[in-house]
């Protein structure tokens, strides 16, 4: 099985909760990280370095070895001014653009718009999960939400019916107070029949998906094993979403962390392998954000919101390297006497993804002209 089309296609993975960058891409030799991470750092011992200041927390072994492969661009101090550090709202300034007001329509939706201008594929874009995030929702886009592929081929057409329902009322309790009931309304009118046409034309692909991958037992993991059935039955699909939750470590981060980087790291490297081994990786960039990252002390167990985090680029059309500059780590350069700065805009990043590998105009979606950096291959 191989994709029918060369038309490049987006993956962008939600680490939900605000990931810890500092340990993650672990500055093992600076001494105010350590000063600052009195229990709740990665130690030298625990890190694979990737050059003389810099490693990767030794628990996304499967990160190191993509880096090595030159597959992974690493996305230094990405944040924004004035960084929210509310969960909900931070992720809907990510998902919409919009720091200083309540935006209406998402960033990748808007994408999907411009990509399929006519709406004729309610598969350009796709969610792996439950729901819809706000990223993807644009009054007029089809956007398909798929919980469980293997079901699509063998739901009633109650169940069907049920799968409509919850999707919107979801996006209803979500939003609808954010956004106001017009703007949902709206949307819902719009989006209950196509979440039965994806449905439809989804029915076979889990069926007719072989690969010799074995993918962990974990959500990420199978949110990306759907990624790569769909995308290679060659449905027409740009844009892929999904998100790995649990990276909200107040208290017991040394406990959770590892178990997340294992798994994301683990499973964004199967999906790449698989797509390989199908020869179906040339044309796939995956996208790995996060709404905010932690605070450069820690509380005891944990660490608090904070600003300045990370980002990654994954795949073969990625020049692998580091990117943007790490966030200065002396306490007399914190932000608010406690945070990291954010060294690039994300709105830079994503104009760098809308424009440079997408060919969508960015400066419409993400409200403005920011700095890009260049991870794309010529």
């Amino acid at each position: 099985m191989s994709t029918q089309h060369d038309d490049k296609v987006l993956v962008v993975v939600q680490m939900t909760g605000g990931n810890d960058f500092l340990n993650t891409i672990v500055p093992f030799n600076n001494g105010h990280y350590f000063d600052a991470r009195k229990k709740i750092r990665i130690n030298p011992d625990e890190v694979m370095p990737i050059n003389d200041e810099l490693g990767i927390n030794e628990n996304a072994a499967p990160f190191k070895r993509l880096y090595d492969e030159g597959l992974v661009a690493i996305v230094q101090g990405i944040g924004y001014p004035n960084s929210n550090r509310s969960h909900f709202r931070g992720m809907d300034i990510w998902h919409t653009c919009e720091p200083e007001k309540v935006g209406l329509e998402g960033w990748l939706g808007q994408a999907v718009r411009e990509l399929d201008p006519h709406a004729e594929n309610v598969l350009t874009g796709i969610n792996i999960g439950r729901g819809l995030p706000r990223a993807m929702a644009v009054s007029g886009v089809p956007i398909t939400s798929i919980g469980d592929l293997e079901g699509y081929g063998v739901m009633t057409e109650v169940e069907q019916e049920d799968l409509r329902d919850k999707a919107v009322s979801m996006f209803r309790n979500i939003y609808g107070g954010a956004i106001g009931t017009g703007p949902t309304a709206e949307y819902i009118g719009k989006t209950g029949i196509d979440v039965l046409k994806g449905a439809d034309m989804l029915g076979d692909v889990a069926s007719q998906y072989e690969s010799t991958i074995e993918y962990a037992d974990n959500p990420i993991a199978k949110s990306l094993r759907d990624v790569a059935r769909i995308h290679l039955a060659g449905l027409g699909t740009r844009i892929f979403y999904t998100n790995h939750i649990g990276y909200d470590t107040h208290a017991n981060e040394m406990a959770a962390h590892p178990k997340l980087m294992n798994e994301v790291s683990g499973a964004i490297a199967d999906f790449l392998d698989d797509l390989d081994r199908h020869e179906a990786g040339d044309n796939v960039a995956v996208l790995v954000f996060t709404e905010f990252g932690r605070r450069m002390r820690d509380n005891g167990s944990g660490t608090d919101h904070g600003s300045g985090g990370g980002a990654f680029l994954f795949g073969k059309p990625i020049e692998g390297g580091l990117y943007s500059e790490y966030p200065p780590l002396d306490p007399g350069e914190w932000e608010h006497g406690e945070d990291l700065r954010h060294m690039i805009d994300f709105r830079g990043v994503y104009g760098t993804v809308l424009e440079q590998w997408l060919t969508v105009e960015a400066a419409p979606i993400v409200k403005g002209h920011f700095e890009q950096i260049t991870p794309f291959k010529d």
